[in-house]
């Protein structure tokens, strides 16, 4: 096994005491620091080698603070004024996408000169959870001579993190492979209904 799979492993097992010492330690640390910041490097370069982090130029890693819980839903006063159709519950709400999405979401919003490329889950308490989110210099040199990273580079790449393309995106969207996602084929859920409930009589010609 490489240093990297022994990484791997030891996140694993988070309720080791190894683990619980050093996640305790690193929220006491992140909590001290502003929402968003840049990490000076990856905390787990396990996992952001695999998200298709390198240590080369034009990569930048940004640590990102998230509030735990649900979304209470934004009307004044705590009342939904309006029809009695719309004054259902306004706690115990829970957001579309999942925190991860919104982590890239904020960070990308902050960051627009930069693209996302992906994210992952680096630390948790009681009230918030931090993400690091890998993000990539679409002008350096470095990467746009790099064949394996350059499509990046594209302008339709540009905040692929708003439009649900990331790996934290598309989970909430439903997409995947197997049998699990076959609500999802062809896009979405809603291009997946309407192509099995549209007649189409094609002619013969």
């Amino acid at each position: 096994m490489g240093a990297y799979r022994y990484v791997s492993e030891l996140y694993r097992k988070k309720q080791s005491d190894v683990m619980r010492y050093l996640l305790r330690i690193r929220c006491w640390q992140y909590r001290q620091l502003t929402k968003l910041h840049r990490a000076p490097k990856s905390t787990r370069p396990d996992r952001a080698r695999r998200l298709g982090y390198r240590a080369k130029q034009g990569y930048v890693i940004y640590r990102i603070c998230m509030r735990r819980g649900g979304r209470k839903r934004p009307v004044p006063k705590g009342c939904p004024y309006g029809k009695p159709k719309t004054s259902g519950a306004v706690k115990q709400q829970k957001p579309e996408r999942n925190l991860q999405s919104i982590a890239e979401e904020r960070a990308g919003r902050r960051l627009r000169g930069l693209r996302v490329l992906n994210s992952y889950w680096v630390a948790q308490d009681s009230t918030y959870k931090y993400y690091e989110v890998i993000f990539i210099d679409p002008f350096h040199k470095a990467i746009r001579r790099d064949p394996k990273i350059n499509w990046l580079c594209a302008p339709t790449q540009k905040h692929r993190e708003l439009r649900g393309l990331t790996h934290a995106g598309k989970k909430s969207r439903g997409l995947g492979k197997g049998r699990r996602y076959n609500g999802t084929i062809g896009g979405s859920r809603r291009a997946c209904w309407l192509r099995k409930n549209s007649l189409k009589l094609r002619r013969k010609r």
